[in-house]
C-alpha cells in the first residue's frame, strides 16, 4: 500500500505522487487524476479512459503525452507497477481534454499543489528560511547551512540553463545531473547514495561540507562552460557536464592526494539506528 507521503488527497480521492529530486516537483499518477475527472470508482475503467485518451492526443501529437513519464508506484494489493505520472504543470494540460464537472476544481488543486514552488521561484528567500529552519531542527552546522545553501543557489542556476537551452525537467535533468556527479566523484548519484545508506532521502541533504563544495564546483563549472559555448540541447550540454565534472574531479584528486583522506565517503545524517555501518574513509 502506498505511505501517507506517497499519496496526496482530492476531495477525499487518494492520489499516489512521488516526488522527482532533480526537478525539484511532484509527479502525480496521470491514471488517478483521470479516475477522478471521470468520477470513475473502478480503477480499470479509468485505466481504459486514460488508455484511450492517451491513444488520441498521441495522434494529435499532444506535447502532453510525451511529458509523461513511467514510473514505478505501489498499487492497492501492496505491489509496485509501472505508471504514467506527470507534474502539475502538465496534468494542467490533460485536465482540459476531460469534459467534466471536477475539471475546474482539480486545475485549482494542482496550482495549489504547485503554489509553494511558484512562490519560491519569485521569492527564492522564502524557500532559502524553509529550508534553514528545517536544517537547524536537525542539527546541522552554520557553516554547513551555509555552503548547502550556496550550492543549492548554483544547482539553480544551472537548471535554469538548461531549461531555457532545449533541455527537459525530468529524465534529461536526471540523466545530466548524473554525468556531473559520476566525473567529479567516479560514482553515479544511486551508488553514492547506496555508499550513504540512503533510500529515498536527497543525496545532498546527507553530504559532507567537501562533497557541497565539489558537487558546487562541478555545476558551477558546467554552467560557465554551457554559456561560453552556448551549449543548447542534449549533446552540446552533455560535452559540458563532462567537461565540467572533469574540472573538479581534478581538484578532488589534488585534495584527496595531498590529504589522503577520500571526498566521497559514507557519512550522513541518518538517526543512528538508520545508519548504515560503512568502512573507514581514509585512502
Amino acid at each position: 500500500m502506498p505511505t501517507p507521503k506517497d499519496l496526496a488527497i482530492f476531495e477525499g480521492h487518494r492520489i499516489r505522487r512521488v516526488y522527482d529530486e532533480n526537478a525539484e516537483t511532484w509527479l502525480f499518477s496521470v491514471v488517478d487524476i483521470v479516475g477522478v475527472l471521470t468520477q470513475q470508482p473502478d480503477f480499470q475503467a479509468a485505466r481504459k479512459y486514460w488508455n484511450k485518451l492517451k491513444e488520441r492526443l498521441s495522434k494529435e501529437g499532444s506535447q502532453s503525452v510525451t511529458n509523461c513519464h513511467r514510473l514505478k508506484l505501489p498499487a492497492a494489493d501492496g505491489k509496485s507497477y509501472l505508471t504514467d505520472v506527470a507534474g502539475p504543470e502538465t496534468l494542467l494540460r490533460l485536465v482540459q481534454s476531460v469534459p467534466s464537472p471536477k475539471a475546474e476544481p482539480i486545475k485549482q488543486w494542482l496550482a495549489k499543489v504547485g503554489y509553494e514552488r511558484m512562490q519560491e521561484m519569485s521569492d527564492p528567500a522564502r524557500a532559502l528560511d524553509r529550508a534553514r529552519e528545517t536544517w537547524q531542527k536537525h542539527g546541522r552546522s552554520e557553516k554547513w547551512i551555509q555552503q548547502r545553501m550556496t550550492g543549492q543557489e548554483t544547482r539553480n542556476k544551472l537548471t535554469d540553463y538548461w531549461q531555457s537551452h532545449e533541455i527537459k525537467q525530468g529524465e534529461e535533468f536526471a540523466i545530466l545531473t548524473n554525468i556531473i556527479h559520476q566525473e567529479w566523484s567516479g560514482v553515479s548519484v544511486k551508488d553514492h547514495k547506496e555508499i550513504k545508506g540512503l533510500k529515498g532521502q536527497n543525496l545532498r541533504d546527507h553530504m559532507s561540507e567537501a562533497e557541497l563544495i565539489f558537487t558546487a564546483l562541478a555545476e558551477l563549472s558546467t554552467r560557465q562552460i554551457a554559456e561560453t559555448t552556448n551549449a543548447t540541447g542534449m549533446p552540446q550540454n552533455q560535452r559540458a557536464a563532462k567537461t565540467g565534472g572533469n574540472i573538479a574531479k581534478k581538484a578532488r584528486l589534488e585534495l584527496e592526494g595531498r590529504t589522503g583522506k577520500r571526498v566521497v565517503t559514507g557519512e550522513n545524517y541518518l538517526p543512528p539506528s538508520r545508519r548504515k555501518k560503512i568502512p573507514g574513509g581514509d585512502l
